[in-house]
């Protein structure tokens, strides 16, 4: 993807309905800083959509779009699908040929947020390595078998490049700046779009030391939600994950307690069910076979559970979940009961 000094860069963004407006600028804004420090047009790019016109985002709001048509025999260098909600039902044929002809001729073809999804569904990312956002994970890891999935903020894999989205995607354009015009101008481009710090494909989804609001969580307790994290199919005992973090299962009560608000058992729960909400709303697995993976023996008390903590059972997410509720985000638009 490096380039000489003086040659355009041409980029272009497919956008599906609901994709994330905030990611796909993102990406983009670093390009328009660096063409207006430097007064260079280095970089140019398009929007487009499968039908094109004005295209709705997550948010409610929108862009301009050329139609896919137009723009599907075009050469570019980069290629990006942005999507979010429902990425399944944007993999039509249309769209999966275009990639493909673009992979043929060699152009970087990249996702952001659930993008990857699109990218998988078409066979352009078999072999390689590929992130999507923490919520999708699980579901892209049942779905693609032949792509390994890593919870970093963005990868860099030959001409095939993903990004979990957010301001990740900031990240992700001034990494691209920084390998075809160097350190300089990316540097540049960072400071004035105010990106103080220039995150990697190395760096975590979340963060390792401190919350994002500054709050900063014992290092033994966090070790007690990595070991419950990396054992959701087959839940541990309260006891062995308090040994395994060095704790009396009094201290680790304790420390729920005091950072997380919840019991360790019922924190246990909980993210058993974030993941087993994302396998039943983002892939096609039985509800029973959707239970044992999130570590319920009983499909009963599973789907008791399940609605008792998103507002409404498996069966029912499973339709309504495909389908964005006012533009949803996670926690369910039901309010939770205690549990």
């Amino acid at each position: 993807m490096a380039k000489s000094q003086g040659t355009e860069t041409r980029l272009l963004v497919v956008v599906a309905p609901s994709f994330n407006l905030a990611a796909t600028m993102g990406f983009i804004d670093p390009f328009r800083a660096a063409n207006y420090l430097d007064g260079k047009p280095y970089f140019k790019w398009e929007f487009a959509s499968e039908t094109g016109g004005y295209c709705v985002s997550s948010n409610g709001s929108g862009i301009d779009t050329v139609a896919l048509d137009q723009v599907a025999t075009k050469g570019y260098d980069v290629v990006i699908i942005s999507s979010s909600w429902t990425p399944e039902k944007h993999v039509t044929a249309h769209i999966a040929k275009a990639l493909r002809q673009w992979a043929r001729n060699g152009t970087t073809l990249g996702a952001l947020d659930t993008g990857a999804f699109i990218l998988a569904q078409a066979g352009l990312l078999n072999g390689k390595k590929a992130t999507v956002h923490y919520e999708h994970i699980d579901a892209f890891q049942e779905l693609f078998p032949d792509v390994e999935v890593v919870e970093n903020l963005f990868v860099l894999d030959g001409n095939r490049i993903t990004c979990c989205g957010g301001t990740a995607a900031v990240d992700l354009g001034l990494q691209v700046l920084q390998g075809i015009h160097g350190s300089a101008l990316a540097n540049a481009a960072a400071r004035y779009i105010f990106h103080d710090r220039l995150r990697g494909p190395s760096d975590m989804q979340q963060p390792k030391t401190n919350e994002p609001l500054g709050t900063t969580v014992p290092a033994k307790l966090r070790t007690a939600i990595q070991v419950m994290e990396a054992n959701l199919e087959e839940p541990l005992p309260v006891p062995e994950i308090s040994r395994a973090a060095g704790l009396s299962q009094r201290q680790l009560d304790r420390l729920f307690s005091t950072y997380i608000k919840k019991t360790p058992a019922l924190y246990y729960r909980d993210i058993r069910l974030d993941r087993a909400r994302g396998l039943v709303t983002q892939t096609d697995m039985p509800i029973a076979e959707v239970a044992m993976a999130s570590g319920f023996a009983s499909q009963v008390h599973f789907s008791r559970s399940y609605k008792q903590r998103f507002g409404l059972p498996p069966s029912q997410d499973r339709i309504e979940g495909r389908v964005p509720f006012e533009f949803r985000a996670w926690p369910m638009h039901r309010k939770p009961q205690a549990g």
